[in-house]
């Protein structure tokens, strides 16, 4: 009776492992058509699991995605541990059936990561939803928009108090909801649910992974490191929300939350957004030309080059071989998810900007 049992439920979770396995490429077959998946999915199914997650978990103030993380965690743990308990004991059926349920338990997650986000990755561009397909530009005017930007930082640190670099990070984290609302006024494309960051209980682990912020695509919360440099913290807090938006891909994130920072009127916010561009441009303009990189980096203010340091030495203090694995792990993520560029994705908002600036001539993003 019971060898044949172990065969029933061998029996059963080989057709789950099937199942899911077609499922999950039924998916996929879903993905390869960009325009299918931003009306039924983006514009639609994604729309309505916002309208349901978000204000359900907005009532926890704490991330209820890093318990859930934390759970698996132990899960996996222990599915381990018992593993080599049964093969130690030479029990290989119990030992086959458990390694079953772990690759179905994977398999689900892969599936729920999908249905819940990640078919955003696969969605048409943000460049061609936002008609910024004109990406190509002269160095003339890279240089140009670059100078523009580094002003702008200039001054928009200037304007920046003391009193404004001390703020509690519920009010940093409010602030930048604010702004994402407002953007989300302007247009279809920027339409968002109940946006809201939370501070990540996992944030002492984050700081090992040279991890400012992330998105949790099974519970719809965007977590933040609550102890990095405080100029970083308000675009980054934009940069999660556009997460939740739906885009997907790191550089159209960063162009959205740029978009929403520099929007506001609140003096930190926009020197938190104005930093990083000038950051991205400045990397971009030193692969181009060094020369016109060095005169771009004496007009960046003291104050400026100090927050640039201070950010360099913070992340620096937490270097270890964790990060540089975890590096390597979202590269290889991010290029199985649409993004073939890996990490460098994050520095193609560049792009994005200058093709907008081509379109509105500096009007209204600068």
């Amino acid at each position: 009776m019971r060898v044949l049992n172990i065969k029933k439920a061998f029996i059963k979770r080989g057709i789950a492992v099937v199942a899911l396995f077609l499922l999950t490429n039924l998916l996929f077959l879903f993905a390869d058509h960009p325009a299918a998946v931003e009306k039924y999915y983006s514009k639609s199914t994604y729309r309505m699991i916002c309208h349901v997650l978000h204000p359900v978990l907005n009532l926890f103030p704490f991330s209820v995605g890093d318990i859930v993380y934390g759970a698996v965690v132990v899960v996996l743990i222990w599915a381990v541990i018992r593993f080599f308990k049964h093969c130690f004991k030479r029990r290989w059926a119990m030992a086959g059936l458990l390694a079953l349920k772990v690759v179905i338990g994977v398999q689900t997650g892969i599936l729920v990561f999908y249905l819940f986000w990640g078919l955003n990755y696969f969605r048409p561009s943000a460049a061609e939803r936002l008609n910024l397909r004109d990406s190509t530009y002269t160095t003339a005017e890279l240089q140009r928009v670059t100078t523009i930007l580094i002003d702008s930082a200039n001054i928009a640190r200037s304007r920046v108090s003391t009193a404004d670099l001390h703020l509690p990070n519920d009010t940093i984290y409010n602030r930048a909801r604010q702004a994402i609302i407002r953007l989300s006024k302007t247009s279809d494309e920027f339409e968002t649910y109940s946006p809201r960051v939370k501070p990540s209980l996992l944030t002492g682990f984050m700081n090992y992974l040279g991890t400012s912020g992330y998105y949790n695509p099974f519970t719809s919360e965007a977590q933040m490191n609550y102890e990095m440099p405080v100029f970083n913290r308000p675009f980054v807090a934009c940069h999660e929300m556009s997460h939740q938006m739906g885009y997907g891909p790191e550089d159209e994130a960063n162009f959205v939350g740029y978009l929403a920072a520099v929007g506001a009127k609140d003096r930190l916010l926009r020197y938190s957004a104005y930093n990083l561009a000038v950051g991205e441009f400045m990397r971009t303009m030193r692969y181009t030309d060094t020369t016109i990189y060095k005169q771009l980096k004496d007009k960046i203010s003291p104050q400026v080059k100090a927050d640039f340091k201070a950010e360099r030495e913070y992340w620096l203090s937490y270097q270890t071989k964790i990060n540089a694995v975890s590096g390597i792990f979202y590269d290889n993520f991010l290029k199985a998810n649409n993004q073939p560029e890996g990490l460098a994705r994050y520095n193609r908002m560049v792009l994005l900007l200058m093709a907008q600036y081509k379109r509105e001539h500096l009007a209204t993003i600068l």
